[in-house]
Formats: C-alpha cells, structure tokens, sequence
C-alpha cells in the first residue's frame, strides 16, 4: 500500500469517525456519508485497529467516546471540516457558490421571515441547494450536520459562532375571557394569574417590563402549561389557559380581532434578537457565508 492511499484510508476512517460521534449513530452517519452501515462500522474497527484503543463505547441505546477517542475527536474535528472546505473551493472554485445548504430555524418565523425570502436567494444563487429543517433546539446544529441554525431570543453561551440578524417585539397577551372582572393595574397583579410557558428558556422564568414612571419591574413566575412551540403557546392563550409572552409578529392578527388583548399595554418587554449560528471552525463555507450576508441584507430591514 502506498503512503498516499494509507492516508485516505486514515482519512476516510477519521470521517466517519467524527460522523458517528456528531450523529450518536452508525445508521444515520453511514447515510450522510453516502456508505453502508457495515462499511462504517469498519472503518471504526480499522481505525482503532491502526491507533491500538478502543475509541467508542456501544450500548444499545447509546454511543459514548472513550478517553483516547475524546482526544482524537478534539483533535481531528478542526482538520477534517478545513479540509472539507478546502476540497470544496478547489471543486467549485473559490467564486462559485454550489452544494446543499442545511439550515433550520423555528417554524414560526420561518413561515412569516424566511420562507418568503428563500426564492431570491435560490435565483441569486441557482447552483445552492436548500436543506430545511424546523427545529428550536441548538442541538441539531451538530447532530444534524446542519451549516446554519437561525435562533429567537437571548442565547445561552455555546460554543458556536453566531451573528446578529434583527430583533423584534415581544407582547404579553391573553384570551379576553381569562381577564374578565380583573382590576388589573401593575404587574404584580399577574402573580396570581395562570401562565403559559416556553421550555426553550433556560433558568427560572422570569420577565423585565419597563414602565414609563415606574421602571423596570421583575416578576417571577410559575407555568402551569407549557411548550417549546410558539404555535402551541399561542393556542393555549386562545383557549384561555393562561398569560403568554409571544412575538409581535405572531399575535398582531389576533389582537385586531380581538382573540387575544394585550396586556397592561402600558409595560413594555424588551425587544427580543434573532441569531444566525454556526460551527466554530476556521473556515466557512462560501454557501454559508453567502446566505448569512442575505439574511442580514433582508431581515435587518424586515
């Protein structure tokens, strides 16, 4: 065997080694990597056959990484998305923008922001392919191999790059049922009121509203319901279950038709950001860095 076959052999055995780790799968590694699950269950064997340990620990509901395997994952994870990259402008050229473009964002502003907008991207750029997955949560940057994830609200520190599209309104709404006969005058006095929380929010709930004389005002709260779907907090407040903070965006037909009112008008929340994120590697992808440049070119005015 040459020296120049023994290394792509390493190389694509270290491919699919950090495959299966991003994916905590054989099955859905082998299928991104367009291989057989017995020929990456080989390329493991071989891999740790060539390092002399054992890298992976396999359960039958979980993939976890030894100390060794760690170590070569840390290592070798930077190295194998440059060189991704770089085979990648060498292909394309460094001009040309081409390949699929995985991203995800929550369904909700999708469907008011981004959807609308994706058609003058594919005709500024016809050789991109989009890849759209609905999803709140930051994990399925990495186990979805996904380029980009677009995020509402204050971000918890991770370590992935991000930068800032635009920001918009938050309202605390409820269905008018829910308030009838309440003498409702400052926001201590929604202590006592169900709630509708967002899991997505890390920590203790809590929310800061700002009133013209008074300041700002902190409430703490305890959800009775909750969900991780804008959606379906919405519907929950239409139904009369409790108070819901939601985006402006999503609320605005509902407040003119007088399904839900807003509530204490007269206290405001803070304007909430949105984020596009993205692995943090030396270098992105020219498709990547094309969209994030578009996104801010149409969201930053939206």
């Amino acid at each position: 065997m040459t020296v120049s076959q023994n290394f792509h052999d390493q190389l694509h055995r270290v491919q699919t080694f950090i495959a299966v780790v991003d994916f905590a799968s054989y099955t859905r590694a082998a299928h991104y990597l367009g291989i057989s699950k017995a020929m990456a269950s080989l390329h493991i064997k071989a891999l740790e056959q060539a390092l002399a340990t054992t890298l992976l620990v396999r359960t039958t509901r979980h993939i976890g990484l030894t100390e060794s395997g760690q170590d070569l994952y840390d290592e070798f994870k930077g190295i194998v998305a440059t060189i991704d990259t770089a085979f990648d402008n060498v292909l394309h050229g460094r001009n040309r923008v081409s390949g699929k473009l995985r991203i995800s964002s929550t369904a909700e502003y999708a469907q008011s922001f981004i959807l609308p907008i994706l058609p003058l991207f594919t005709a500024r750029y016809p050789e991109v392919r989009l890849s759209y997955h609905f999803n709140s949560s930051l994990n399925d940057l990495v186990a979805e191999k996904l380029d980009l994830v677009i995020r509402l609200g204050h971000l918890p520190d991770s370590g992935f790059k991000g930068r800032r599209l635009a920001d918009y309104g938050i309202l605390l709404v409820a269905a008018p049922a829910l308030l009838q006969g309440l003498a409702l005058t400052q926001v201590e006095d929604l202590a006592a009121l169900p709630w509708i929380g967002n899991s997505n929010l890390a920590g203790p709930p809590a929310w800061s509203f700002q009133h013209p004389r008074r300041g700002q005002v902190e409430l703490r709260i305890e959800p009775g319901h909750e969900s991780n779907s804008a959606t379906a907090i919405r519907a929950l407040a239409l139904a009369g279950l409790g108070l819901a903070v939601l985006p402006e965006w999503l609320v605005l037909d509902d407040l003119a038709n007088g399904r839900l009112v807003q509530v204490l008008p007269e206290y405001s929340l803070a304007r909430q950001p949105v984020h596009v994120l993205f692995a943090n590697s030396p270098h992105l992808p020219r498709k990547s860095r094309v969209f994030i440049d578009f996104l801010a070119e149409h969201l930053g005015r939206a």
